[in-house]
């Protein structure tokens, strides 16, 4: 049987985004909860949205606190026919989702300082597990059908395990950075965002069962009694064998005795002994000659010979399958995995902002690709996933934002943003799926992730306003992306809130959002089984709220 394969990498468990492309969350404060495009915000969110608009707010400090907490869900249904179940689901839910911001302005200048989780932000749970780590133990009873040829006994029939995995990731962004404004309508921004980052693992598969029996041993078990077995059928091949010889050296014997001439081959046969022989042999001698008694007991030895080697190969297997056994308890025990991996990323940001008029805004930001590679600090790696000290790869994607608003009337403030995540310059390595069957297939992507949205704030009065935002995300990866471990599903946004100025310098806003995903269904082989489908499927909900304050 093949080595259960446990040596899978449970990075891609880490992309827990929730607004945004595939690495990347944007959801970074109570206003864009509420209205889904903030790409020309002017107000204090400007800070990681359209940083070169923050010269148009008042000179003077500004600060923002935001936090949301987050729902969502991931299922897979799978059709893979082995497993116990079909439908596997994973759970992250984040209290506390915190973005802070403060800006400076003064004349032509604007200095701002964002601080929020850009990546992750939380622990996806899976209380059940994933196909991918379970399908190598689903195959046991398959594997080891063969058993049942040996003895009805040892059929297998079920399989059982308990597993559980817990991934939690961060990726905090500090972005630092100075808006200049060049005229009344041109400004520009130039920024770092430092990305310290932490993921963290927490894995375990025990109780490995087969037959309701823990599965090692029922393997160590078996394999003794196969290994008896096998005991048996070497000491029947030797008994065999012996026979064979003794029959071989009697038909020698006679042969011997005809060339000698002691006997005539054509007379009947007399010999006591011989015939004795022959009645052992199971053969009756009647009417033998001694030429056919040579004959009989050359065929005999030949017959025996072959059942000999008919037992030698038979032991030969139970004891390949005895191997078999063994080695299989040892790769069934228990399982845990407990690492955490650290790095630091750096990403340029530039942006730039125009305003012909009062009415209207538009806003471009780019956001270069942010290098991040992470070091192993392992406690414990039984699964050889992590050896501590090792590092990988988790490069960010760059990103083109562009927005337009609109404030030309009293009760009206509309915002449409569009941002592109330029998946295909990053390497998203091979998919852990396929891995496991050992096939090496790559993760591609056909086009870059994008966004489209559309916010409106309606004001009812001069202190307070609701909103209503939708978004359209789309990916551009293909069916050989997709895995449990990772997917990407593309959805509809839709979104709600208030705005209350409840001073001159003090607003509170608060939002609701839920995110409709559309299943994705990839169809993936097996050799064993065959084609078979699984689908993916998300929910997110985010509910949030915060208070801005500015010092004029």
């Amino acid at each position: 049987m093949k080595k259960l394969t446990l040596v899978v990498a449970f990075t891609m468990l880490l992309q827990i985004v929730f607004a945004g492309g595939l690495l990347t969350n944007y959801n970074q404060s109570a206003q864009y909860i509420r209205m889904m495009s903030r790409n020309a915000s002017l107000d204090i969110d400007a800070v990681f949205y359209n940083p070169a608009g923050l010269v148009k707010m008042e000179d003077g400090w500004h600060f923002a606190f935001y936090s949301q907490t987050i729902f969502q869900t991931r299922d897979i249904d799978t059709q893979f026919p082995t497993l116990n179940t079909s439908h596997y689901e994973g759970e992250t839910t984040i209290p506390i989702f915190p973005d802070l911001y403060a800006a400076y302005k003064k004349d032509k200048w604007a200095f701002s300082l964002g601080i929020g989780p850009i990546g992750g932000g939380g622990t996806a749970e899976f209380p059940g597990g994933i196909p991918t780590l379970e399908i190598p133990f689903s195959m046991l009873p398959v594997a080891l059908s063969d058993l049942a040829l040996i003895d009805p006994a040892l059929a297998v029939t079920s399989y059982d395990l308990e597993m559980a995995l817990e991934a939690s990731s961060t990726f905090w962004g500090i972005q630092l950075g100075a808006s200049y404004a060049l005229n009344d309508k041109f400004s520009v921004y130039g920024g770092m965002r430092l990305m310290p980052s932490v993921n963290t693992y927490d894995g375990a598969i025990r109780n490995i069962q087969i037959n309701g029996t823990p599965a090692v041993a029922w393997l160590n078990g078996s394999a003794g009694q196969v290994s008896g077995i096998a005991d048996m059928a070497t000491a029947g091949a030797s008994q065999y064998a012996a026979a064979a010889a003794t029959a071989s050296g009697l038909s020698s014997q006679i042969s011997a005795a005809i060339n000698a001439g002691m006997v005539n081959g054509t007379d009947p046969l007399q010999d006591p002994q011989l015939i004795g022989a022959l009645q052992q042999f199971g053969i009756d001698p009647t009417g033998f000659t001694y030429e056919i008694a040579a004959g009989a007991f050359s065929q005999t030895s030949s017959a025996l010979n072959q059942e000999a080697e008919t037992l030698t190969a038979t032991a030969q297997t139970l004891n390949g399958t005895v191997q078999t056994l063994t080695g299989t308890a040892g790769q069934v025990n228990d399982k845990e995995v407990k690492t955490k991996q650290k790095g630091m990323g750096y990403t340029p940001i530039i942006g730039v902002n125009f305003s012909p008029n009062d009415d209207w805004n538009f806003a471009l930001k780019y956001e270069f690709k942010t290098k991040l590679v992470l070091e192993n600090e392992t406690e414990v790696d039984d699964m050889g996933l992590f050896p501590d000290g090792a590092e990988s790869s988790n490069d960010v994607p760059a990103i083109f934002t562009a927005g337009v608003g609109y404030r030309g009337l009293d009760w009206l403030e509309a915002q449409l943003s569009y941002n592109m995540y330029f998946d295909k310059d990053v390497d998203y390595g091979y998919n852990i799926r396929y891995s496991t069957m050992g096939e090496q297939v790559h993760r591609d992507i056909d086009g870059n992730y994008w966004e489209l949205g559309l916010g409106l704030q309606f004001n009812v009065s001069d202190n307070f306003a609701f909103s209503v935002g939708g978004l359209r995300s789309k990916n551009g990866v293909t069916p050989q992306y997709q895995s449990d471990f990772s997917f990407s599903n593309s959805s509809y946004t839709l979104a709600g809130g208030i705005m209350w100025k409840i001073t001159d310098k003090l607003t509170f806003d608060a939002g609701i959002s839920n995110t409709f995903y559309e299943d994705d269904t990839v169809t993936f082989n097996h050799a064993s089984v065959g084609s078979y489908d699984e689908t993916f499927g998300k929910t997110t909900l985010s509910i949030a709220a915060g208070i801005s304050y500015s010092i004029f």
